[in-house]
């Protein structure tokens, strides 16, 4: 049996790769950086799996790369978790309904994950300090972050493909 194909171990691929990229985005955020703006790794592995897996998977990966972000950026608990996971639930039930074999369509989901994770976000940020504002952060902040994350979205789609290795769900197009 290959090692891909044995439960425990895909969880703890999963696991892995979860916990990696929301290292890399949150300690060396400086090596993406480009023009003051970071892809969101944790939201493309979200997306990744819910195309791949499901919703359940993809919340799952909102929760783990979420939770970890949260404790990283200092942010108040439960910002970037529940953002993520309503993106990874948005996201896997909307992919039911794709043929999501091209790249461009992949690009499409994760540019639009973004974007509605980042207005989430700034939402909540915004309720809670409404000084802050909330338009400029979306135009600043939001609106690049969601285009630069949907260009590096193919390439790490193709990095965990290798890693993870191509599984169709049941019902669900290849990721």
């Amino acid at each position: 049996m290959r090692w891909r194909h044995h439960p425990w171990t895909r969880h703890l691929a999963w696991l892995a790769t979860v916990i990696f990229f929301a290292l890399v985005q949150t300690n060396w955020p400086d090596a993406l950086k480009l023009q003051e703006v970071v892809p969101d790794l944790v939201l493309i592995m979200v997306v990744y799996y819910a195309i791949a897996e499901g919703e359940e998977r993809a919340m799952f990966t909102g929760l783990v790369g979420g939770l970890y972000q949260d404790v990283a950026v200092h942010t108040v608990m439960g910002h970037h978790v529940i953002c993520h996971v309503i993106a990874g639930y948005v996201v896997g039930r909307v992919s039911t309904r794709l043929i999501t074999e091209h790249a461009a369509i992949k690009a499409g989901l994760v540019l639009l994950a973004s974007l509605g994770q980042g207005t989430l976000f700034m939402f909540i940020q915004y309720v809670q300090q409404p000084q802050r504002g909330m338009i400029y952060p979306l135009l600043t902040a939001v609106v690049p972050c969601a285009f630069y994350t949907a260009v590096v979205a193919p390439f790490l789609f193709l990095a965990l493909d290798a890693v993870m290795g191509r599984r169709e769900a049941p019902g669900r197009g290849t990721a």
